[in-house]
């Protein structure tokens, strides 16, 4: 028996200090956003990472998400922003309210096959650039298994597992959305925290009267850098700016 790899094949029973790690995995690529290059640890992305992002509503998610795909940009990366739960339209809109200058590829895909195909040409174009996939959210995605409009929990599961199969086949990385009510629940949430690299939460501070309505940015998972950073951002109308930090680790 032999495991799958991205790099070919490696015999079970092979000596862990035998096994060469490739060079794309040992590069480290930073978004310029400087707060949530820190919340992975200060050293930004590891190639084939995948980070779950979630919060509650109207906390700013999809703003950050734009945000980090613009600096990603300028910073060399190749991105795709997909996105189910606005309109293009609305997210340019956005995009010129944030002042946004460097641009980057869009997509409204819901088929995880589709939108895969689609990363596919994208890094085609560009070979040598990062590639970053960005999906807002992973509740709207469907892996195609029982039909077009079948939703559920598990349909999230299989949509969050090809998307990490992918990245880990290709050395790309994913940053996924993920939805929770105002209770703060997420349907399959333990389950889909397992299954990724990383998880960063971004809620509302509703208890500190000196940080009330600040934006609080929570590392609760990475498996390449330590967890437990706190970050207190200011949402304005064009963008987060940090305000303090805390570390726990």
């Amino acid at each position: 028996m032999r495991l799958k790899t991205n790099i070919g094949d490696i015999p079970v029973g092979t000596n862990i200090l035998d096994v060469e790690v490739p060079e794309q995995l040992r590069k480290r690529h930073k978004s310029g956003l400087v707060y949530f290059d820190d919340a992975l640890g200060g050293r930004g992305f590891t190639p084939s990472a995948v980070t779950l992002f979630t919060g509650t509503p109207g906390a700013g998610k999809t703003t950050m998400m734009l945000e980090l795909a613009d600096s990603l940009t300028g910073h060399g990366s190749n991105v795709l922003f997909n996105t189910a739960e606005e309109s293009l339209y609305q997210l340019k809109m956005t995009v010129e309210r944030l002042r946004l200058r460097h641009g980057f590829s869009a997509g409204q895909e819901t088929m995880v096959p589709q939108l895969l195909e689609n990363c596919d040409k994208l890094r085609e174009k560009d070979p040598k650039k990062p590639f970053f996939l960005i999906v807002d959210s992973l509740q709207t995605l469907n892996d195609g298994k029982y039909g077009e409009h079948s939703t559920n929990s598990k349909t999230t599961e299989r949509s969050l597992q090809m998307i990490t199969d992918y990245c880990k086949e290709n050395f790309c990385n994913a940053i996924v959305i993920g939805q929770v009510t105002k209770n703060g629940q997420m349907a399959g949430a333990n389950v889909l925290k397992h299954m990724v690299d990383a998880m960063v939460t971004l809620d509302v501070e509703r208890k500190d009267d000196d940080l009330m309505g600040c934006r609080v940015l929570t590392t609760e998972k990475n498996r390449f850098g330590g967890a437990g950073h706190i970050f207190f951002l200011a949402l304005r109308e064009n963008g987060f700016q940090e305000v303090s930090r805390v570390s726990i680790a």
